[in-house]
């Protein structure tokens, strides 16, 4: 297997874009960029169109797939995930290939070959997913809760199924670190679930499923959905304010030490006893967490009897995150000014599109829980406005306003995560550069870059 080092290795997929972006190579400072990964590739290859009335096969983009196959089996060899670059290629076919290696500091860009959020303190995630519960302390049972109707229940409609031990259901709460509610325990004493039990029978298992109104996970499968258990990329996840309304059921938490997951709905949406309810719920209330989302859950079922007695009911929606007073967008076509999003519970002010004059921050400046802002480039009157807001620990910015920053030692020290917003097509390189001078300011590992050259000859 030829080394990702090698110029060979490259050639099939340089020479492929060279064709396609021929002109705008050909002009002063032009260059060719993409990314390529073990799980995908992105490159600036025009759109294959599939003959009429299929879709598009692999044949049809042979020449792409084999080029990149070439590469991809070079990373798997040197044990890396994914790579960018970017290419000057001379009219002569001289050829100046860089490669841009990850960084444990940095997330992988989405779609280009540009660097994604940068971590500039190791292992910190945005303040949501660092919320714990709220303590609820008049929660209670709900009145349906039923342990002999619920065992009954489940004893009839599933006679043979193999209930969990004793000793099975005290390993699972020591390898969970909680001890599993009644309702629970009487569920995996009846099934303990396995799909061996079931003598790989899906009928088997089926039936199982209807018994109980889920999919229904195996004792040994049982996990906690916290925060960590349901990631996101710094960017997205700066972008989310938690927090639980007075008449809540469900807490608006993206994780809790107290929901323990059980089952499916069979579209990937997790089923969970709910320890740890909102102010109008109840302990042991079954909720669906959304996997599109990534904060809060549904009620569907005021207790596991009400769910295994009625089925998963009618939803009742919980908090999302992402609604004002907490997340205000100023934008042409949201917020009209900075002004009307100042308010003492702001979190996240992302400023986008704006037709009218750069603006200000001074109105939000010293807002006690603004954490996150993002500024579309050219939107800000001032960049350095932005050394007075001081709670900030995600940022934003293009690369013009971060470089009046960095030359003003303004950046804020408070920073946990930063991000160099780009639009249009830019050179890598020195967006590279930039991303590398804000990870040296918090001795973070740099971006590394290798250039190979070579020559592929001229255009046929």
């Amino acid at each position: 297997m030829p080394s990702i080092h090698d110029f060979a290795t490259w050639e099939p997929v340089l020479r492929l874009l060279r064709t396609a972006h021929a002109e705008s190579i050909a002009a002063p400072g032009g260059y060719v960029a993409g990314r390529i990964g073990q799980h995908g590739w992105s490159l600036p290859m025009p759109r294959r169109r599939p003959q009429p009335g299929r879709a598009l096969q692999i044949e049809d983009m042979q020449d792409e797939f084999d080029a990149v196959e070439r590469v991809r089996g070079a990373l798997a060899d040197a044990g890396v995930d994914d790579i960018s670059f970017a290419a000057e290629i001379s009219p002569d076919g001289s050829t100046a290939l860089h490669l841009l290696h990850p960084s444990p500091a940095v997330e992988p860009g989405i779609g280009n070959p540009h660097p994604g959020s940068l971590i500039l303190v190791e292992g910190s995630v945005p303040e949501p997913w660092r919320r714990l519960p709220e303590p609820v302390p008049g929660a209670v049972p709900a009145p349906s809760v039923d342990l002999a109707s619920l065992e009954r229940t489940l004893r009839e409609r599933i006679p043979d199924a193999i209930g969990a031990t004793e000793a099975e259901i005290a390993a699972a709460e020591a390898r969970l670190g909680v001890v599993l509610p009644d309702e629970l325990k009487v569920l995996y004493r009846v099934t303990r679930a396995r799909w061996e039990d079931w003598g790989d029978d899906y009928e088997a298992a089926e039936h199982v499923y209807d018994a109980v109104g889920c999919e229904l996970f195996s004792l040994d499968a049982l996990y906690i959905a916290d925060a960590p258990s349901r990631p996101s990329r710094w960017e997205f996840a700066a972008m989310k304010a938690v927090g639980t309304p007075p008449d809540a059921a469900v807490q608006g938490l993206v994780g809790s030490p107290g929901w323990i997951v059980f089952g499916d709905n069979g579209g990937g949406d997790r089923i969970a006893v709910d320890l740890t309810p909102g102010p109008r719920g109840h302990v042991g209330q079954i909720i669906m967490l959304d996997h599109e989302q990534d904060v809060g859950g549904d009620l569907h079922a005021d207790s596991l009897t009400d769910l295994v007695l009625n089925g998963l009911g009618d939803e009742r929606r919980g908090p999302r995150g992402d609604q004002p007073p907490a997340v205000a967008r100023v934008n042409i076509a949201s917020l009209s000014s900075v002004e009307a999003a100042v308010h003492p519970e702001l979190e996240v002010l992302s400023i986008g599109v704006w037709e009218g004059e750069p603006l200000s921050l001074v109105p939000v400046t010293g807002l006690p829980r603004l954490r996150t802002l993002t500024a579309y480039p050219g939107t800000l009157a001032d960049p350095l406005e932005i050394a007075k807001l001081t709670g900030l620990e995600f940022l934003e910015l293009g690369p013009e306003d971060w470089r009046v920053l960095l030359d003003a030692g303004a950046v804020p020290r408070s920073l946990s995560a930063a991000s160099i917003e780009i639009h249009g097509t830019r050179h890598p390189l020195p967006i590279v550069a930039l991303a590398n001078e804000l990870l040296a300011l918090w001795d973070r590992p740099l971006i590394t870059r290798t250039t190979l050259e070579g020559n592929l000859g001229p255009v046929a």
